[in-house]
Order: C-alpha cells, then sequence, then structure tokens
C-alpha cells in the first residue's frame, strides 16, 4: 500500500514538474505576440519584436528586412512586423543605444549607414536557435550583414514606411546594412535579398526577431 502512495505522489510530481517546464518553454516562446509586440530588456540591455514571416520573399528579391505592417512598406519585408517605427526606435533609444543620424535623401546612394552595431537574431516556436539575420535572409553575394542604428525618426515619421531593418543603407529606416549604400538592390542590381526558406518557417508563422547591441 505504501509503495503504490509513494509511486503514485512520485507520478504527481513528474507531471508537475513537465507541467512547470512546458510552461515555462511557452512563456519564452511566447515573450511577444501580434496584441504585445514588443518588449525592452533593459537588464540584458534587448528588446524583442513580433513578425510574422512572408513567403513571397522566399521567392522574390526584395530590400526590407522587416516593416511595421501598417508602412507604407509594409507588404515588402521578409518579416511583417507588428510595432511601429517610432516604438521600435524609442525602445532602442531606451537601451543606451546611439543613432548614427548620418544620412540623408541626398548622399543616401555614396554614403554607408552609421551607428551603434546590433546583433539581431530571429527565432520561433520549435526552431532549433536563435538564427542570425544572415542565416535567414540570404545575400547573393555571400556578404555579412552589417546592421546599424540608422537612427533616421524625423524622415520615419514623415515618409510612414514603417521599415524597421533594411537591407542595405538607409535614410527613412530605423537600422539598415552597412554592407551596401542605398540603390544596390532596387536600382544597380548589385544584390539580391531573400528569405531563406531552407531555414525559415512557412508563410504567416510567428517570430520573434530580437535586436541586442554588439559587443
Amino acid at each position: 500500500m505504501r509503495k503504490t502512495i509513494t509511486a503514485t505522489l512520485l507520478i504527481i510530481v513528474i507531471l508537475i514538474s513537465l507541467a512547470l517546464i512546458s510552461g515555462a518553454v511557452t512563456a519564452n516562446e511566447e515573450i511577444v505576440t501580434r496584441e504585445n509586440p514588443i518588449k525592452v530588456n533593459e537588464q540584458e540591455k534587448s528588446l524583442s519584436f513580433a513578425a510574422e514571416v512572408n513567403g513571397k520573399y522566399f521567392f522574390e528579391p526584395t530590400r526590407h528586412a522587416a516593416v511595421f505592417k501598417d508602412g507604407k512598406n509594409g507588404e515588402k519585408s521578409i518579416f511583417r512586423a507588428f510595432t511601429d517605427h517610432k516604438t521600435f526606435y524609442e525602445s532602442l533609444i531606451k537601451l543606451g543605444l546611439k543613432p548614427g543620424n548620418n544620412m540623408t535623401m541626398q548622399n543616401m546612394e555614396t554614403t554607408f549607414v552609421q551607428g551603434d552595431l546590433l546583433d539581431v537574431t530571429v527565432t520561433w516556436k520549435g526552431a532549433k536557435k536563435e538564427y542570425r539575420l544572415d542565416e535567414v535572409i540570404k545575400d547573393s553575394n555571400g556578404k555579412p550583414m552589417v546592421i546599424r542604428f540608422g537612427g533616421n525618426i524625423a524622415n520615419a515619421i514623415q515618409y510612414n514606411t514603417g521599415c524597421l531593418i533594411c537591407l542595405d543603407s538607409c535614410p527613412v529606416g530605423i537600422t539598415s546594412n552597412a554592407s551596401y549604400t542605398m540603390g544596390a538592390v532596387e536600382k544597380r542590381k548589385e544584390v539580391e535579398f531573400t528569405g531563406n526558406k531552407d531555414v525559415l518557417p512557412p508563410d504567416g508563422t510567428l517570430v520573434v526577431v530580437t535586436i541586442k547591441g554588439k559587443k
């Protein structure tokens, strides 16, 4: 009888432990949602925002990595974000990151974006790990991405494109890729960027994009 009770209690303890572990994993995966799309972690000096995969760009090139869904370019990006450009900018500032603010509409084709260097990773429910941005987005030249905090908040508000992460140096996007100047993708055809369909989950899947200042 005692052995039966002991065995039952042990099973209950194991089940409770598994439930707690499962809950913790779920909570971690759902750190941001479509309804609560951005979270700033001042202790870790990072922010995370919710987005969903736009499968169109598995097959077509784009110069946009992540754009706010309600911005003018909301349907032109590999990741359709649920947070807006102003909140994104303010969150980066809150982390103590410094914008470059060196891009203008006049110098954009000859100038590389400046500002603090950023680590950008992407993950989702069931992902094997947090993937670097250049693991989930393919550069046809194979160049590593150099994402910097460009700033550009005045232009971002004026033009309302919603651009959070651009794939060439941009005078409007809050962050962008210093590996190329503006026009490299659409005008000069120096490079093509597409979503990596061999790594990313299907169209419409919720992902979490995390940004930290590069050490």
